[in-house]
Order: structure tokens, then C-alpha cells, then sequence
């Protein structure tokens, strides 16, 4: 299947090696966006959208990039910090009061962004299906009890770091 989509001339070898990862194998299907000084210098896709490869990889094929968004999330977060909008040393509270509860008064803003918040999950018994609920799973977040005592140790805020996050900004 043929890579689709445009490059300009200083970034062609992208298409070329696209196409070689998924001639060889080393991808099912990919795409790529890269913007300079605003202006589109690579938009290419190509492949597979599933490993099956029954569905093609078109221009709108949505595709999740799991952790990737944390990295954007804390940039907002240290943006609204640099700007003084946001203090890092503040408890979570100052900007979520209802997060103060059991127990958690003490968490302070970068014990969120450096995962050791003590609210690295959900207490169970908890759906997946209710992470696309914000207010209902930050609700939860809100009340229940961290799991250590903040700031000691880290755990991955996996699936709730935007939440979290969002929660604050």
C-alpha cells in the first residue's frame, strides 16, 4: 500500500522511509504531521489502520496515543506556572477544593505533575467506562483516600493524570 499525502522537497525521504518500514513490515501503518513556522512541511499516512490489515490508513484514521498526552498536559500545566497563573507549591486544593478530602489536603500541584500524589488510580471496584465520565471519575478522585502518604513515592498516574491534571487548570 502506497504512502499518501505530501512533503516538501527538503523532507521527502520521510515518504521514502515510511514506505520502507511498511514494505519490510516494521509498521503496519503510520502517519505523520510536521508543521515548520506554521506552515505544513510533511503530512503523509499510509498502511494498515488494524493488524488484520483490513482497514486502510487514511488521512482521519484516529489512533490513540496513550501517554504522549501527559507531556502536552504538564506543558499547560508549567505554562499557567511560568505565567504565575499557577503555583506548583500550592495544595491541589487551592484550585480543586473538593480534592482536599480524606486525607489529601497535603498533596500539592507537582506531587500531580511528578506522579506522587498518592492518587496514582481509582479505588475499586471501578469500570473503565467511567473514565469518559468526568464529572463521576473525578468525583471519585476527589473523595477517596490517597494510597501513600504524597510525596514519598512515585506511581504512574496512568489513566487518571489528565484528569487530575484537568482538574487544576
Amino acid at each position: 500500500m502506497a504512502v499518501q499525502g505530501t512533503t516538501a522537497d527538503a523532507f521527502k525521504s520521510l515518504k521514502e522511509i515510511l514506505q520502507s518500514n511498511l514494505d519490510n513490515g516494521e509498521e503496519i501503518g503510520a502517519a505523520l504531521y510536521v508543521s515548520y513556522n506554521g506552515e505544513p512541511v510533511v503530512d503523509i499516512w499510509g498502511g494498515y489502520a488494524d493488524e488484520k490489515r483490513t482497514r486502510p490508513w487514511t488521512e482521519d484514521t484516529i489512533v490513540n496515543v496513550w501517554s504522549t498526552t501527559k507531556n502536552i498536559t504538564a506543558l499547560a500545566a508549567l505554562i499557567l506556572a511560568d505565567r504565575g497563573l499557577l503555583d506548583l507549591d500550592a495544595p491541589v486544593a487551592k484550585y480543586w477544593p473538593e480534592f482536599a478530602a480524606n486525607g489529601k489536603e497535603k498533596v500539592l500541584v507537582r506531587h500531580v505533575l511528578s506522579h506522587t500524589s498518592g492518587v496514582s488510580g481509582w479505588d475499586q471496584p471501578f469500570e473503565y467506562s467511567d473514565i469518559y465520565d468526568l464529572e463521576k471519575s473525578t468525583a471519585r478522585l476527589a473523595a477517596q483516600a490517597p494510597w501513600w502518604e504524597p510525596g514519598t513515592a512515585p506511581g504512574y498516574h496512568a489513566v487518571n493524570y489528565g484528569h487530575l491534571v484537568g482538574e487544576i487548570v
